[in-house]
């Protein structure tokens, strides 16, 4: 047993350079190669998740702005609507204003055609009326008169 006990310490003793070597390699990789290639993965983790996230900014700021142009654009729409109503409803009461004028000279013509058209009949009905007793003397002068006198 003490030999095997020697020989361990023994190796234990060669080994004390390599597990020195072990660890100073150790070392050096967290030094030289592990922590700097963690720092470049965590920026460009920050990179990439800053860029997604200004992106996300800038697509919800695109929308806000596409529904503001939306919204002016249907209120744009809306007073164009509005806009031509009026002037559609003022085309129509001129429209309305002119018939009624035209309809009162229209009603004036009528009354103006009437009273004419009754004092024509007036001035017939009295010619009418004279000519009428005009024949009925002619013809009670002609019944009347002897059978032979007029010829």
């Amino acid at each position: 047993m003490d030999q095997t006990l020697r020989q361990l310490g023994g190796l234990l003793l060669g080994s004390v350079p390599t597990v020195i070597l072990l660890a100073l390699l150790y070392a050096l990789y967290a030094t030289i190669v592990h922590k700097p290639l963690r720092r470049v993965l965590e920026e460009r983790r920050g990179k990439t998740e800053g860029a997604i996230e200004k992106s996300k900014a800038d697509i919800a700021a695109a929308e806000a702005r596409t529904s503001e142009y939306e919204q002016r654009l249907r209120e744009a729409r809306s007073a164009v609507f509005h806009a031509q109503e009026e002037r559609r409803k003022a085309a129509l009461d001129a429209r309305t204003a002119a018939m009624s004028v035209a309809r009162e000279k229209a009603q004036e013509q009528v009354q103006a055609a009437k009273a004419d058209i009754e004092k024509d009949r007036e001035a017939a009905q009295g010619g009418l009326q004279a000519e009428a007793q005009s024949l009925a003397e002619e013809i009670i002068r002609r019944v009347l008169e002897p059978a032979g006198a007029g010829r």
